[in-house]
């Protein structure tokens, strides 16, 4: 079964074919950009040459794709009646006070009644991205699917060929951004199997700084498959924050790609938490094409059930001076299973790179499993690169030390596991969306309960 999903992608492409007719035919941005038309079918006939990608090939070599490719699903059609039911109580538990903007997405698509755009920030440009498309056209080309490979990604081909919207940010040179941009994008359920194929562009001008907060949510039930592609652009010498939350309902297939092009002596930190979904796909590629960089790719995943969860990092140092750190800790309950695959990339010319890799990961059954495969490849003679990874349960002595102290078995754990995991949070800045993340952990972990008793 997990070598016939080029085939089974054959079999899907009548389907596929009628969802890029329908999308020509209900979208303004299609109907009226002749680039884009042009962009969406070379995206779409690298897909169908494609396929989804099966475990031969050694990017996916642990994570079969199979539940993906032999389901249709279809996209989401433009209906006021869905976008109205969700409401302002619906999203109540994802306000946060202090923001400079929130973006709010159903199924995808912008819901401009329940947005809260951006005031007082001369040239800061938060919206919609088909809006932009239609608006701001010079300055989105250039960059709008520049920094993707849709002629070897397949699940970003498909992301190309029907993306419809998703967040435009722009950060002007100069700026710098005191409060984040919140993008939040809602699941709604669905009684047939839905694909949302969110696209966001962010681009940080020079000498500017941004914190971005993607997050995904489920508010229904159902099967549904969320594809989503963020591109970002940081200008010289800019310092961008980007975190991501994925904690859809474990009936949801999520696949994300953020590609990170880096200039001049730029900072950018990406930060995830992985929470929900039944199988997921987490896929960073940062490149250092200016020298001088500096790259944090810092994560947490926490799996439970019959979950999947694939981290996949690919690092191209392509200018000297560079820095790279990645650091992804894994928490795995029942038949869980979590991957990460990260890649460190020097080019020739590329000296004077630092680089570092560490996977750590806790195992509380004997039937969760992990995979883990750190990978270098260096041409470069002048470089400083290292890679570790460790497999392990709760530490027995620990937990003895901690019940000694008066606390139960479960509180004792839970304890443990939270500390664990805050080594995640403590590579985040203090502040809004650090305490957030600290919730939301808490409350993932399997002995979630007595952790947040025992603090």
């Amino acid at each position: 079964m997990e070598g016939t999903n080029v085939s089974t992608t054959i079999q899907q492409l009548p389907s596929y074919l009628e969802a890029l007719l329908q999308l020509q035919q209900q979208s303004p941005v299609h109907r009226q950009e002749s680039w884009l038309r042009g962009v969406r079918e070379d995206a779409f006939t690298s897909f169908c040459q494609l396929g989804f990608p099966t475990v031969h090939d050694e990017d996916w070599r642990f994570t079969s794709v199979a539940p993906i490719a032999q389901t249709t699903f279809h996209l989401s059609e433009i209906r006021e009646d869905e976008t109205d039911t969700v409401t302002e109580d619906d999203i109540a538990p994802y306000r946060l006070e202090s923001l400079a903007a929130q973006l709010v997405f159903v199924n995808g698509r912008y819901e401009s009644r329940l947005s809260c755009l951006p005031a007082g920030h001369k040239g800061l440009q938060v919206s919609s991205l088909a809006e932009a498309m239609l608006k701001e056209r010079e300055k989105i080309e250039p960059h709008l699917t520049r920094y993707t490979d849709s002629s070897k990604e397949a699940f970003t081909a498909l992301n190309t060929a029907f993306f419809e919207d998703g967040a435009f940010v722009f950060i002007p040179r100069g700026l710098a951004l005191q409060k984040p941009i919140y993008l939040l994008y809602l699941n709604t359920g669905s009684e047939t199997p839905r694909i949302a194929n969110p696209r966001n562009l962010i681009m940080a001008g020079e000498n500017s700084q941004g914190t971005i907060l993607e997050d995904y949510v489920s508010l229904g039930v159902g099967v549904s498959f969320t594809n989503v592609v963020t591109e970002v652009v940081a200008g010289e010498q800019a310092v961008l924050h980007h975190y991501r939350i994925e904690r859809e309902s474990t009936e949801v297939f999520h696949v994300s790609t953020l590609s990170i092009q880096q200039g001049r002596s730029t900072t950018v930190n990406s930060h995830s938490v992985l929470t929900g979904g039944a199988l997921v796909r987490n896929n960073i590629q940062p490149v250092l094409a200016g020298e001088g960089g500096n790259c944090l790719i810092n994560g947490l995943f926490v799996g439970n059930g019959r979950q999947h969860l694939d981290n996949y990092m690919k690092v191209e140092h392509r200018s000297a001076h560079c820095a790279s750190h990645q650091f992804y800790n894994g928490i795995l309950d029942g038949e869980s299973r979590g991957v990460f695959h990260g890649r460190i990339l020097v080019c020739k010319g590329a000296q004077q790179t630092d680089s570092k890799q560490t996977n750590r990961n806790l195992l509380l059954s004997d039937t969760a499993q992990m995979d883990t495969k750190p990978q270098l490849e260096i041409f470069a003679d002048d470089v400083k690169c290292t890679h570790s990874a460790t497999i392990g349960q709760i530490d027995e002595e620990a937990l003895f030390y901690l019940r000694s102290r008066g606390l139960d078995e479960a509180a004792a754990e839970g304890l443990l596991l939270f500390a664990f995991a805050s080594e995640c949070l403590e590579r985040m800045n203090p502040g809004l969306i650090r305490n957030y993340l600290a919730k939301i952990i808490m409350r993932a972990l399997p002995q979630a309960k007595q952790s947040e008793a025992a603090l």
